[in-house]
């Protein structure tokens, strides 16, 4: 399961910073919503799947309640999902 968690957390990492850095910016400053319609629905799925991983990858990978806290936090901040990879999904470190 973890390897299909990395996927995740990529394609999640991946979908928020092209919402937060392309999509929204075009949307405010060239008046054009399309970007935003079209990464929105597949982010959010993108959002809610890595969070139920998470948790129940947790239980597998006998996480702490702070290790979990911080992976679920990462999903809200940019390139966090990039630094959970580095830090606690690594297979040198699972």
């Amino acid at each position: 399961m973890l390897p299909t968690f990395r996927i995740i957390a990529l394609l999640e990492g991946l979908s928020y910073i092209l919402l937060l850095f392309i999509a929204t910016p075009v949307k405010y400053l060239l008046d054009d919503p399309q970007y935003v319609k079209i990464l929105g629905m597949p982010h959010g799925v993108l959002f809610m799947v890595y969070i139920v991983v998470a948790v129940f990858i947790s239980t597998a990978m006998k996480w702490s309640n702070k290790t979990l806290f911080v992976v679920l936090i990462a999903s809200v901040i940019p390139f966090g999902t990039f630094y959970v990879d580095k830090k606690y999904l690594k297979p040198t470190n699972a």
